[in-house]
């Protein structure tokens, strides 16, 4: 049984199998069996911004099967071909925010298979592995809708798959205060950057 996490062989690829055994504080990723250390706690900013979003998607969702979900919670993402058995699965996310249609995605270990939506709020800490592998990560997994959020700046990337399963931006710069954001796997749903933005 591991109980610190500097037990752990960073080198080392491990699986969905592996995590389910490790006993410590310390949140982690596992990204195509490589371990991610998770940011020290969030700063308040983060967590006004990341409770702002929750807030606004989980009010929309209220009388919808979806379902909106903050970390932590596992999002297993599936291989590209065989059996998703624990052992196989080398990938287990945590998404600052995801939202979910299939309920047959959802266990009582979190969601197994690609969220619907997914947003993630950069960190200092994050921001490399959010915008490069997660961004790859996603887009190959089959998420949906992408945006990433820059909370100190103030600023939204939202992407979007295309018919070729390749991300768009839905714009070439991002949201900004004063910007409705259209949500595409809700038509007719927009998110206002004012609202999601505390005041200066």
């Amino acid at each position: 049984m591991i109980t610190d996490i500097n037990q752990l062989d960073f080198d080392k690829k491990y699986s969905y199998a592996d995590y389910l055994t490790w006993h410590f504080d310390e949140m982690v990723e596992i990204i195509k069996g490589t371990i991610y250390r998770m940011s020290p706690a969030p700063n308040r900013f983060h967590q006004e911004v990341s409770g702002n979003l929750y807030g606004l998607i989980w009010s929309y969702l209220r009388k919808s099967p979806c379902q909106a979900f903050s970390a932590p919670f596992d999002v297993r993402l599936p291989l590209p071909r065989g059996k998703q058995t624990d052992d196989k699965i080398d990938t287990v996310v945590q998404p600052d925010i995801c939202v979910i249609c299939d309920s047959t995605k959802l266990d009582n270990q979190g969601c197994q298979g690609a969220p619907d939506w997914i947003i993630e709020i950069l960190s200092k800490a994050t921001s490399k592995k959010d915008l490069n592998e997660k961004f790859d990560l996603y887009e190959n997994a089959g998420v949906t809708e992408y945006w990433i959020v820059h909370p100190h700046e103030a600023t939204i990337l939202v992407y979007r798959l295309d018919e070729e399963g390749k991300y768009t931006a839905l714009q070439q710069k991002p949201y900004v205060k004063g910007d409705q954001i259209p949500v595409g796997v809700f038509p007719g749903f927009f998110l206002k950057a004012d609202e999601i933005f505390p005041e200066d």
